[in-house]
């Protein structure tokens, strides 16, 4: 099974990303799939930043992977060091439809806040169909956010397969993860951890240090009924810690539950961060090894583009033969 995943470079990965797409990877992955963990530098230019904040968020987050061993499992490249990425998204384009485009939540969002869209915005769903293209991909990971896109994706294959009357491209599944864990900010466990949130005491990077997490998990919100149940809809400040608990510890919720009964809330938010600590120290230590020695990195990524343009190049040339170029 070929899988395709693109993440942006737009700063540190949160808990809820390490236990709902990294660690939930590396325990779902067989050993005959074929991944591909790409860097989606281009599409974060879709909202510009300073060379320098683009260059480092790309360097801090190929280190993360590489740190979580996740290039012994994926092939992981940077997408701009793939040329066949743009070169099939302008193909992409001259087939797709301003209506498609029109449609898609993200660029709707924001033209129904005034907001001026760059062109790029309006676009990078296609970039972002050839990224999965190009590889022949069958599975796609996802969030609920994403999964339009990857119709838009499946749309634009069929439409080519259909013109040319060719099977260029395989039509990719979105997939959305139900054995995946949510994890919600801890301040507010109502809506999701995010990295973009405006509260840092509402998520854990995977960068705080021990101080830091075991700050954030004290102040957590839980509720006043000092028991400790997994109960999402009355309890969910209490539910999501036992989630991270579980998720970290590789248990289940009964033997989670059974591991706190009878102790307070106060013995909860230590025992999950102490759980954060635990899971995050090697990390951290490879992650500021191999930013001090950066030749692994390069060596890594070398490799992945290696790979990836030999997949990518064979696929840009065969879409040009059949469309006549």
């Amino acid at each position: 099974m070929i899988n395709f995943t693109g993440i942006q470079p737009s700063g540190d990965l949160t808990l809820g990303n390490y236990i709902g797409s990294i660690k939930n990877f590396k325990k779902n992955n067989k050993s005959d799939d074929t991944s591909y963990f790409c860097i989606v530098d281009q599409h974060a230019l879709t909202i510009p930043k300073d060379a320098k904040t683009q260059k480092e968020n790309i360097d801090k987050l190929v280190a993360l992977y590489i740190a979580m061993d996740l290039h012994k499992e994926a092939n992981v490249f940077v997408q701009s060091h793939v040329p066949a990425h743009t070169q099939l998204a302008w193909v992409l384009m001259c087939h797709g439809k301003m209506g498609e485009l029109e449609r898609m939540t993200q660029y709707k969002d924001k033209s129904s806040k005034n907001i001026s869209a760059s062109v790029g915005l309006f676009t990078y769903p296609i970039l972002m169909a050839a990224d999965i293209l190009l590889y022949d991909t069958e599975i796609v990971p996802v969030g609920q956010d994403q999964k339009q896109h990857v119709e838009l994706t499946r749309d634009l294959a069929e439409k080519m397969n259909s013109f040319y009357k060719e099977e260029l491209f395989v039509l990719p599944t979105p997939v959305i993860s139900k054995t995946s864990a949510k994890i919600y900010s801890l301040t507010d466990p109502s809506t999701k951890m995010s990295k973009s949130d405006e509260n840092p005491k509402s998520y854990i990077s995977l960068l705080d240090d021990e101080t830091v997490i075991m700050k954030k998990l004290k102040s957590a919100t839980t509720d006043s009924l000092n028991e400790i149940n997994y109960d999402t809809e009355n309890q969910p400040g209490v539910s999501n810690l036992l989630t991270i608990y579980k998720e970290l510890k590789d248990i289940t919720m009964d033997e989670t539950l059974e591991h706190f009964k009878g102790k307070g809330y106060g013995d909860l938010k230590v025992g999950v961060a102490e759980a954060i600590i635990e899971e995050f120290k090697p990390i951290q230590e490879r992650y500021y090894n191999l930013r001090e020695n950066n030749q692994e990195i390069a060596k890594v990524l070398e490799n992945g583009a290696n790979v990836a343009n030999k997949q990518a190049d064979e696929k840009i040339k065969e879409v040009y033969k059949v469309i006549g170029l």
